[in-house]
């Protein structure tokens, strides 16, 4: 069962980063949008987000209950080293959603707007920002759990440029995210055609940072190319995330919408999994090279057994209303 406990922790974690990337990717893309397509925009990213960015939640809380509840040994160590950069981080989920939700369902349209405007677009850069830090500092091996000072344990254990640059990374691909989603959510064709225009500079965006995150691992000795070839599922990663992305700028080029979210959400799985499956089972990387491992230090067979069995049986009930809401929500009328 504990097969099942972990293939529910990868997907809650996968799609977290897919569907709710898309979310903060909104504001991140309204951020840099030009002054004469702000508003439009703004309106653009509601409609493409607004039913669903609170179901997309969903998936990082299952992803929290699997650790607190399966992995009490990974989930003390990664909240008590990475407690700073995990507490922004649910600063900028609450400070997002809150300014989010004045901003759209406020009655009353005062000087207040433009400070929830703020908020939310700064937020939305903040957060993934910070969770792709995270992210680094668990497989960089940047944790020192043998740290005798309150910097080394506390501070550098997750504030190093690697995982700063992973963190840039991560803004980047949930902008890229929302910029390929967002396409489908207009009738306009002058609005496809500036939305197309941005998810291809997106798309751009993702090599760039991509070879910052390659340029920092070599000059930090981080082996993440070595992490990635490890094995022949690398390279079958690798070539289906540049097929995608081949096939996306096609489609973006010819004006063809249908696929995109897929291409979308399949280049961001693939890289994910080209940068994590050579770790498994170790899910933590310490300094030492001591490890905290998936098949090693879960719970009690018992409580495994119990929580994989309440995720089968709750997916039975959830995933269906889930995806009948996206499926509802894709249907719903264009702006």
């Amino acid at each position: 069962m504990i097969y099942v406990v972990i293939a529910f922790l990868w997907v809650s974690t996968c799609l977290y980063l897919i569907l709710g990337g898309a979310d903060f990717g909104a504001g991140v893309v309204e951020l840099f949008s030009k002054k004469d397509f702000k508003e439009r925009t703004q309106k653009i990213m509601y409609n493409s987000i607004g039913p669903i960015w609170e179901a997309n939640h969903m998936w990082l809380i299952i992803a929290i209950v699997i650790l607190f509840v399966g992995f009490p040994k990974v989930y003390a160590d990664v909240s008590n080293y990475l407690h700073i950069p995990l507490v922004l981080m649910l600063l900028g989920i609450i400070a997002r959603g809150t300014s989010f939700t004045f901003r759209n369902y406020d009655v009353i349209k005062d000087e207040w707007h433009k400070l929830y405007a703020v908020i939310f677009t700064y937020s939305s850069v903040v957060t993934p920002m910070f969770l792709g830090i995270i992210a680094g500092s668990i497989v960089s091996g940047s944790i020192d759990d043998n740290a005798t000072n309150f910097l080394d344990a506390y501070i550098y254990s997750w504030l190093s440029w690697f995982n700063v640059s992973v963190g840039i990374f991560t803004v980047i691909i949930c902008a890229f995210l929302a910029s390929v989603y967002s396409i489908q959510s207009v009738k306009k064709e002058g609005d496809k055609i500036k939305l197309r225009k941005r998810a291809k500079i997106y798309t751009t965006l993702i090599f760039v940072a991509g070879a910052l995150v390659f340029l920092v691992s070599i000059w930090k000795e981080i082996p993440l190319f070595d992490w990635i070839t490890d094995q022949i599922y690398g390279y079958i990663a690798v070539a289906l995330a540049t097929l995608s992305i081949l096939l996306l700028i096609i489609d973006l080029n010819k004006g063809k919408d249908k696929f995109t979210k897929i291409y979308g959400a399949l280049i961001v799985m693939m890289i994910l999994f080209a940068a994590s499956y050579s770790h498994f089972p170790n899910l933590v990387l310490f300094k030492d090279g001591s490890t905290l491992s998936l098949l090693d230090d879960f719970g009690a067979e018992s409580t495994i057994n119990m929580l994989a069995w309440a995720l089968l049986l709750g997916s039975i009930f959830i995933l269906p209303f889930f995806f009948y809401l996206m499926y509802s929500f894709n249907k719903k009328q264009k702006i």
